[in-house]
Protein backbone atom coordinates (compact mmCIF):
# COMPACT_ATOMS: atom_id res chain seq x y z
CA UNK A 1 0.00 0.00 0.00
CA UNK A 2 1.83 2.77 -1.31
CA UNK A 3 -0.56 5.21 -0.09
CA UNK A 4 0.66 5.63 3.32
CA UNK A 5 4.10 6.81 2.06
CA UNK A 6 3.24 10.74 1.71
CA UNK A 7 1.06 10.33 5.31
CA UNK A 8 4.41 12.54 6.68
CA UNK A 9 4.55 15.57 4.65
CA UNK A 10 0.89 16.01 4.15
CA UNK A 11 1.16 15.67 8.93
CA UNK A 12 3.42 18.14 8.65
CA UNK A 13 1.24 20.36 6.05
CA UNK A 14 -1.30 20.22 8.35
CA UNK A 15 0.03 21.34 12.01
CA UNK A 16 2.14 24.12 10.02
CA UNK A 17 -0.32 26.08 8.04
CA UNK A 18 -1.72 28.78 10.97
CA UNK A 19 -1.74 32.17 8.91
CA UNK A 20 -2.26 35.76 9.78
CA UNK A 21 -5.50 34.97 11.74
CA UNK A 22 -3.11 33.62 15.16
CA UNK A 23 -2.26 36.67 15.93
CA UNK A 24 -4.89 38.29 18.41
CA UNK A 25 -5.40 41.95 18.55
CA UNK A 26 -7.31 41.62 22.11
CA UNK A 27 -5.05 42.18 24.66
CA UNK A 28 -6.96 45.84 25.91
CA UNK A 29 -10.56 46.40 25.85
CA UNK A 30 -10.24 49.72 25.54
CA UNK A 31 -7.80 49.91 22.43
CA UNK A 32 -9.81 46.44 20.90
CA UNK A 33 -12.97 48.83 20.92
CA UNK A 34 -10.57 51.48 18.85
CA UNK A 35 -9.62 49.10 16.25
CA UNK A 36 -6.50 47.58 18.40
CA UNK A 37 -5.02 51.27 18.02
CA UNK A 38 -3.31 52.07 21.43
CA UNK A 39 0.39 52.95 21.15
CA UNK A 40 0.41 56.42 21.78
CA UNK A 41 -2.27 57.30 24.43
CA UNK A 42 -1.66 55.06 27.99
CA UNK A 43 -5.67 54.88 28.88
CA UNK A 44 -4.52 52.09 31.24
CA UNK A 45 -2.36 49.39 32.36
CA UNK A 46 -2.61 47.44 29.35
CA UNK A 47 -0.13 49.85 28.23
CA UNK A 48 2.27 47.35 29.29
CA UNK A 49 1.65 45.78 25.99
CA UNK A 50 0.76 48.35 24.04
CA UNK A 51 3.70 50.74 25.10
CA UNK A 52 5.64 49.65 27.84
CA UNK A 53 6.84 53.30 27.80
CA UNK A 54 3.48 54.87 28.67
CA UNK A 55 3.48 52.57 32.46
CA UNK A 56 4.89 56.19 34.22
CA UNK A 57 1.86 58.22 32.67
CA UNK A 58 -0.57 56.07 34.68
CA UNK A 59 -1.94 57.82 37.56
CA UNK A 60 -1.64 55.41 40.32
CA UNK A 61 -0.93 51.72 40.39
CA UNK A 62 -3.71 49.84 38.40
CA UNK A 63 -5.35 46.31 38.71
CA UNK A 64 -6.70 45.19 34.91
CA UNK A 65 -8.39 41.90 34.10
CA UNK A 66 -10.17 41.04 31.27
CA UNK A 67 -11.36 38.50 28.86
CA UNK A 68 -12.82 37.63 25.41
CA UNK A 69 -15.07 35.29 23.31
CA UNK A 70 -13.76 34.74 19.85
CA UNK A 71 -16.43 33.07 18.05
CA UNK A 72 -14.94 31.85 14.47
CA UNK A 73 -16.38 30.44 11.51
CA UNK A 74 -14.95 29.70 7.83
CA UNK A 75 -16.84 27.72 5.04
CA UNK A 76 -15.74 25.88 2.23
CA UNK A 77 -16.75 25.53 -1.08
CA UNK A 78 -15.11 22.90 -3.91
CA UNK A 79 -14.53 24.33 -6.95
CA UNK A 80 -14.60 21.64 -9.63
CA UNK A 81 -12.63 22.11 -13.31
CA UNK A 82 -15.35 24.59 -14.67
CA UNK A 83 -15.48 26.54 -11.68
CA UNK A 84 -18.30 25.77 -10.50
CA UNK A 85 -18.45 25.42 -6.37
CA UNK A 86 -20.35 22.66 -4.60
CA UNK A 87 -19.69 20.33 -1.67
CA UNK A 88 -19.85 23.02 0.74
CA UNK A 89 -18.36 22.56 4.35
CA UNK A 90 -18.51 24.77 7.63
CA UNK A 91 -15.83 24.19 10.95
CA UNK A 92 -18.24 23.71 14.07
CA UNK A 93 -18.93 26.06 16.00
CA UNK A 94 -16.49 26.82 18.75
CA UNK A 95 -15.74 29.58 21.31
CA UNK A 96 -11.98 30.47 22.36
CA UNK A 97 -11.56 32.84 25.57
CA UNK A 98 -8.09 34.37 25.64
CA UNK A 99 -7.49 36.49 28.93
CA UNK A 100 -5.40 39.49 29.85
CA UNK A 101 -4.04 40.09 33.42
CA UNK A 102 -2.28 43.90 34.53
CA UNK A 103 -0.67 45.37 37.04
CA UNK A 104 1.53 48.10 37.46
CA UNK A 105 1.88 51.77 37.32
CA UNK A 106 4.62 54.46 38.88
CA UNK A 107 6.15 53.12 42.14
CA UNK A 108 4.85 56.42 43.72
CA UNK A 109 3.28 59.82 42.86
CA UNK A 110 5.03 61.77 40.35
CA UNK A 111 7.77 59.49 40.50
CA UNK A 112 10.40 58.75 37.15
CA UNK A 113 9.78 54.81 37.12
CA UNK A 114 7.12 52.43 36.78
CA UNK A 115 6.62 48.88 36.94
CA UNK A 116 4.29 46.60 36.05
CA UNK A 117 3.93 42.67 35.05
CA UNK A 118 1.49 41.53 31.91
CA UNK A 119 0.01 38.52 31.48
CA UNK A 120 -1.62 38.24 28.04
CA UNK A 121 -2.80 36.26 25.15
CA UNK A 122 -1.22 37.63 21.72
CA UNK A 123 -1.57 34.66 19.57
CA UNK A 124 -4.12 31.79 19.45
CA UNK A 125 -7.20 30.23 17.84
CA UNK A 126 -8.18 27.27 16.56
CA UNK A 127 -10.86 25.33 14.02
CA UNK A 128 -12.62 21.82 14.19
CA UNK A 129 -13.97 20.18 10.60
CA UNK A 130 -16.19 17.53 10.18
CA UNK A 131 -14.21 14.39 10.55
CA UNK A 132 -15.47 13.37 6.90
CA UNK A 133 -14.96 16.09 5.08
CA UNK A 134 -13.21 16.79 1.82
CA UNK A 135 -10.06 17.55 3.41
CA UNK A 136 -9.71 15.83 6.48
CA UNK A 137 -6.60 13.84 4.84
CA UNK A 138 -5.12 17.73 5.39
CA UNK A 139 -7.05 18.24 8.88
CA UNK A 140 -9.65 17.91 11.21
CA UNK A 141 -9.09 19.99 14.17
CA UNK A 142 -6.42 22.71 15.39
CA UNK A 143 -6.09 24.32 17.63
CA UNK A 144 -3.00 27.10 19.02
CA UNK A 145 -2.72 28.39 22.57
CA UNK A 146 -0.33 30.82 23.96
CA UNK A 147 0.51 32.85 27.26
CA UNK A 148 3.21 35.38 27.68
CA UNK A 149 4.14 36.84 30.83
CA UNK A 150 5.95 40.55 30.66
CA UNK A 151 7.49 42.02 33.41
CA UNK A 152 8.29 45.14 32.52
CA UNK A 153 9.83 48.57 33.72
CA UNK A 154 9.26 52.63 32.67
CA UNK A 155 11.28 54.91 33.42
CA UNK A 156 10.21 58.73 32.54
CA UNK A 157 13.54 60.51 31.35
CA UNK A 158 11.52 64.01 30.79
CA UNK A 159 8.13 65.52 31.08
CA UNK A 160 7.79 64.79 27.30
CA UNK A 161 9.43 61.36 26.76
CA UNK A 162 9.15 58.12 28.68
CA UNK A 163 10.45 55.24 27.69
CA UNK A 164 9.82 51.17 29.01
CA UNK A 165 10.83 47.88 27.98
CA UNK A 166 9.93 44.25 29.07
CA UNK A 167 11.03 40.65 28.74
CA UNK A 168 8.60 37.97 27.91
CA UNK A 169 8.35 34.62 28.81
CA UNK A 170 5.97 32.83 26.51
CA UNK A 171 4.55 29.45 26.99
CA UNK A 172 1.91 27.62 24.84
CA UNK A 173 0.63 24.68 22.96
CA UNK A 174 -0.32 23.10 19.74
CA UNK A 175 -3.08 20.29 19.19
CA UNK A 176 -3.75 18.87 15.99
CA UNK A 177 -5.64 15.93 14.43
CA UNK A 178 -6.03 14.54 10.74
CA UNK A 179 -7.09 11.61 9.21
CA UNK A 180 -4.31 9.39 7.68
CA UNK A 181 -5.41 7.76 3.84
CA UNK A 182 -4.88 4.33 5.03
CA UNK A 183 -8.03 2.11 6.07
CA UNK A 184 -8.75 -1.36 8.18
CA UNK A 185 -11.09 -3.75 6.00
CA UNK A 186 -14.10 -1.52 6.39
CA UNK A 187 -12.42 0.24 3.31
CA UNK A 188 -11.67 4.07 2.63
CA UNK A 189 -13.75 6.91 4.53
CA UNK A 190 -15.02 3.77 7.03
CA UNK A 191 -12.10 3.16 9.46
CA UNK A 192 -9.24 5.50 8.20
CA UNK A 193 -6.49 6.17 9.82
CA UNK A 194 -5.83 8.86 12.27
CA UNK A 195 -2.95 11.26 13.41
CA UNK A 196 -2.85 13.27 16.59
CA UNK A 197 -0.02 15.53 17.30
CA UNK A 198 0.07 17.80 20.64
CA UNK A 199 2.97 19.65 22.24
CA UNK A 200 4.08 22.03 24.72
CA UNK A 201 6.05 25.08 23.56
CA UNK A 202 8.44 28.06 25.30
CA UNK A 203 10.30 31.26 24.27
CA UNK A 204 11.45 34.15 25.15
CA UNK A 205 11.35 37.91 23.60
CA UNK A 206 11.10 41.51 24.55
CA UNK A 207 9.05 44.26 24.03
CA UNK A 208 10.31 47.77 24.18
CA UNK A 209 8.15 51.25 23.39
CA UNK A 210 8.66 55.13 23.70
CA UNK A 211 6.29 57.29 24.57
CA UNK A 212 6.17 61.12 23.69
CA UNK A 213 4.06 63.65 25.03
CA UNK A 214 4.07 66.97 22.68
CA UNK A 215 1.37 68.74 24.69
CA UNK A 216 -1.67 67.89 26.46
CA UNK A 217 -3.41 66.84 23.21
CA UNK A 218 -1.14 65.12 21.13
CA UNK A 219 0.57 61.80 21.82
CA UNK A 220 2.80 60.11 20.20
CA UNK A 221 4.35 56.47 20.26
CA UNK A 222 6.75 53.83 19.26
CA UNK A 223 6.79 50.27 19.85
CA UNK A 224 8.90 47.16 18.95
CA UNK A 225 7.85 43.29 20.23
CA UNK A 226 10.61 40.92 19.04
CA UNK A 227 9.72 37.96 17.28
CA UNK A 228 9.21 35.01 19.79
CA UNK A 229 10.44 31.43 18.69
CA UNK A 230 7.98 28.92 20.42
CA UNK A 231 9.75 25.61 20.51
CA UNK A 232 7.92 22.55 20.78
CA UNK A 233 10.59 19.42 22.59
CA UNK A 234 9.26 16.13 23.43
CA UNK A 235 5.92 17.04 21.42
CA UNK A 236 3.56 13.90 21.56
CA UNK A 237 2.81 11.85 17.93
CA UNK A 238 -0.17 9.04 18.47
CA UNK A 239 -1.58 7.34 15.21
CA UNK A 240 -4.38 4.91 14.92
CA UNK A 241 -3.49 2.46 11.52
CA UNK A 242 -4.20 -1.05 10.62
CA UNK A 243 -2.04 -3.21 13.06
CA UNK A 244 -0.02 -4.24 9.96
CA UNK A 245 1.09 -0.77 9.81
CA UNK A 246 1.92 -0.51 13.50
CA UNK A 247 5.27 -0.52 13.02
CA UNK A 248 5.30 2.20 10.44
CA UNK A 249 3.68 4.63 12.79
CA UNK A 250 4.79 4.27 15.83
CA UNK A 251 4.14 6.24 18.99
CA UNK A 252 6.72 9.11 18.98
CA UNK A 253 7.84 12.31 19.99
CA UNK A 254 8.77 15.09 17.87
CA UNK A 255 10.18 18.80 18.01
CA UNK A 256 9.54 21.79 16.24
CA UNK A 257 10.02 25.79 16.21
CA UNK A 258 6.56 27.99 15.99
CA UNK A 259 7.72 32.12 15.16
CA UNK A 260 5.21 34.19 16.54
CA UNK A 261 6.59 37.63 14.65
CA UNK A 262 8.15 40.17 15.37
CA UNK A 263 5.30 43.73 15.30
CA UNK A 264 6.98 47.20 15.14
CA UNK A 265 3.80 50.09 15.53
CA UNK A 266 3.83 53.86 15.55
CA UNK A 267 0.86 55.87 17.11
CA UNK A 268 -0.59 59.01 17.55
CA UNK A 269 -3.25 60.24 19.84
CA UNK A 270 -5.21 63.76 19.78
CA UNK A 271 -7.81 64.83 22.20
CA UNK A 272 -9.84 68.03 21.44
CA UNK A 273 -12.12 68.33 24.52
CA UNK A 274 -13.75 64.70 25.35
CA UNK A 275 -12.94 63.31 22.09
CA UNK A 276 -9.98 61.78 21.47
CA UNK A 277 -8.82 60.40 18.20
CA UNK A 278 -6.05 57.74 17.46
CA UNK A 279 -4.01 55.95 14.75
CA UNK A 280 -1.39 53.19 14.63
CA UNK A 281 0.77 51.75 11.72
CA UNK A 282 2.10 48.20 12.40
CA UNK A 283 4.46 46.33 10.80
CA UNK A 284 4.73 42.60 11.15
CA UNK A 285 7.67 40.40 10.31
CA UNK A 286 5.49 37.30 8.74
CA UNK A 287 8.37 36.51 6.29
CA UNK A 288 10.03 34.81 9.56
CA UNK A 289 7.67 32.57 8.75
CA UNK A 290 9.29 31.19 5.17
CA UNK A 291 9.73 27.27 6.53
CA UNK A 292 9.16 24.97 9.19
CA UNK A 293 10.96 22.06 10.22
CA UNK A 294 9.40 19.45 12.40
CA UNK A 295 11.90 16.37 13.64
CA UNK A 296 10.63 12.73 15.20
CA UNK A 297 12.30 11.15 17.32
CA UNK A 298 11.70 7.77 15.87
CA UNK A 299 11.44 8.06 12.09
CA UNK A 300 10.85 5.13 9.17
CA UNK A 301 10.18 4.86 5.82
CA UNK A 302 6.99 6.45 6.30
CA UNK A 303 7.36 8.55 8.79
CA UNK A 304 10.06 10.65 8.19
CA UNK A 305 11.46 14.20 9.54
CA UNK A 306 10.28 16.70 6.95
CA UNK A 307 11.01 20.24 5.69
CA UNK A 308 7.82 22.65 4.05
CA UNK A 309 7.71 25.58 2.64
CA UNK A 310 5.59 29.02 3.76
CA UNK A 311 6.96 31.74 2.30
CA UNK A 312 4.98 33.98 4.11
CA UNK A 313 5.47 38.09 3.47
CA UNK A 314 5.35 40.88 5.91
CA UNK A 315 2.59 42.91 6.82
CA UNK A 316 1.50 46.72 7.15
CA UNK A 317 -1.85 47.53 8.64
CA UNK A 318 -3.31 50.85 9.55
CA UNK A 319 -5.50 50.72 12.86
CA UNK A 320 -8.60 53.68 13.88
CA UNK A 321 -9.99 54.06 16.70
CA UNK A 322 -12.10 57.13 18.33
CA UNK A 323 -12.88 57.65 22.13
CA UNK A 324 -15.79 60.12 23.29
CA UNK A 325 -16.35 60.84 27.32
CA UNK A 326 -20.00 61.15 27.47
CA UNK A 327 -19.73 62.16 31.30
CA UNK A 328 -17.77 61.50 34.00
CA UNK A 329 -19.26 58.00 34.60
CA UNK A 330 -19.77 56.86 30.89
CA UNK A 331 -17.52 57.09 27.42
CA UNK A 332 -18.14 55.33 23.87
CA UNK A 333 -15.41 54.14 21.73
CA UNK A 334 -15.32 52.96 17.69
CA UNK A 335 -12.62 51.99 15.34
CA UNK A 336 -11.76 49.97 12.70
CA UNK A 337 -8.33 48.07 10.60
CA UNK A 338 -7.73 46.91 7.51
CA UNK A 339 -5.76 43.44 8.29
CA UNK A 340 -4.25 42.03 5.06
CA UNK A 341 -2.86 38.22 4.98
CA UNK A 342 0.48 37.18 4.77
CA UNK A 343 -0.54 33.51 3.59
CA UNK A 344 0.56 33.59 -0.27
CA UNK A 345 -2.02 32.34 -2.56
CA UNK A 346 -0.36 28.98 -3.62
CA UNK A 347 -0.07 27.85 0.67
CA UNK A 348 -3.47 28.45 1.30
CA UNK A 349 -4.79 25.81 3.39
CA UNK A 350 -7.70 24.59 5.16
CA UNK A 351 -6.26 24.27 8.89
CA UNK A 352 -6.28 28.74 8.41
CA UNK A 353 -7.96 29.28 5.05
CA UNK A 354 -6.22 33.48 5.56
CA UNK A 355 -7.42 36.26 3.86
CA UNK A 356 -7.70 40.08 4.02
CA UNK A 357 -10.23 40.95 6.69
CA UNK A 358 -11.91 43.83 7.92
CA UNK A 359 -12.15 44.76 11.29
CA UNK A 360 -15.21 46.47 12.89
CA UNK A 361 -15.67 47.29 16.68
CA UNK A 362 -17.26 49.56 19.50
CA UNK A 363 -17.53 49.74 23.24
CA UNK A 364 -18.06 51.45 26.43
CA UNK A 365 -16.78 52.19 30.01
CA UNK A 366 -18.70 52.83 32.83
CA UNK A 367 -16.90 53.84 35.70
CA UNK A 368 -19.74 53.31 39.03
CA UNK A 369 -17.24 54.08 42.06
CA UNK A 370 -13.98 56.02 42.87
CA UNK A 371 -11.26 54.12 40.93
CA UNK A 372 -13.14 51.22 38.92
CA UNK A 373 -14.15 51.15 35.77
CA UNK A 374 -16.24 48.57 33.84
CA UNK A 375 -15.06 47.79 30.28
CA UNK A 376 -17.35 46.40 27.91
CA UNK A 377 -16.30 45.64 23.82
CA UNK A 378 -17.22 43.91 21.05
CA UNK A 379 -15.63 43.02 17.81
CA UNK A 380 -16.30 41.97 14.52
CA UNK A 381 -14.05 40.60 11.85
CA UNK A 382 -15.09 39.61 7.94
CA UNK A 383 -12.69 38.26 5.44
CA UNK A 384 -13.29 38.79 1.66
CA UNK A 385 -13.65 35.91 -0.11
CA UNK A 386 -10.77 33.68 -1.18
CA UNK A 387 -10.29 31.26 -3.85
CA UNK A 388 -7.30 29.30 -2.39
CA UNK A 389 -4.99 26.83 -4.00
CA UNK A 390 -2.70 24.80 -1.43
CA UNK A 391 -0.14 22.67 -4.21
CA UNK A 392 1.85 20.94 -0.93
CA UNK A 393 -1.50 18.86 -0.69
CA UNK A 394 -3.06 19.67 -4.23
CA UNK A 395 -5.86 21.04 -2.65
CA UNK A 396 -7.99 24.05 -3.66
CA UNK A 397 -11.01 25.65 -3.08
CA UNK A 398 -13.07 29.00 -1.86
CA UNK A 399 -13.35 30.46 1.74
CA UNK A 400 -15.01 32.52 3.30
CA UNK A 401 -14.17 33.13 7.17
CA UNK A 402 -16.13 35.58 10.29
CA UNK A 403 -15.78 36.14 13.98
CA UNK A 404 -17.37 38.17 16.40
CA UNK A 405 -15.62 38.31 19.51
CA UNK A 406 -17.41 40.04 22.67
CA UNK A 407 -15.18 40.77 25.40
CA UNK A 408 -15.62 42.24 29.28
CA UNK A 409 -13.00 43.59 31.91
CA UNK A 410 -12.41 45.60 34.73
CA UNK A 411 -9.89 47.83 35.99
CA UNK A 412 -8.98 49.26 39.68
CA UNK A 413 -6.55 51.96 39.78
CA UNK A 414 -5.17 52.81 43.65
Amino acid sequence: MKKHVITASLLLSAMTTFGGGYQLNLQGLRQMAMGGSGTAWPWDASTIFYNPGGLTRLKGIQIYAGTAMIMPTTAYGNRDNSGVVSSNEQTAKQTFMPFNLYIGGPVHEDSRIGVGLGIYSPFGTGMKWNDNWMGKYIVQSVELKTVFFQPTVSYRATEWLSVGAGFVVGTGSLDMQRALPVHGAQGPGLDDGKASLHGNAAGVGFNVGAQIKMSENLQLGLTYRSQVNMDIDGGAAKFRVPTSLKDSFPGTTFSARLPMPAVATAGFGWRRGDFTLQMDFSYTAWSAYDSLRIDFKQTTTSLTNMRAPRLYRNTFTPRLGMHYKISRVVALMAGGAYDPTPVVNDIVSPDLPDADRIVLSCGITVKPLPGLTIMGAFEGVNSVKRNGEYVYAGFNGVYKTAAATPAIGLYYSF
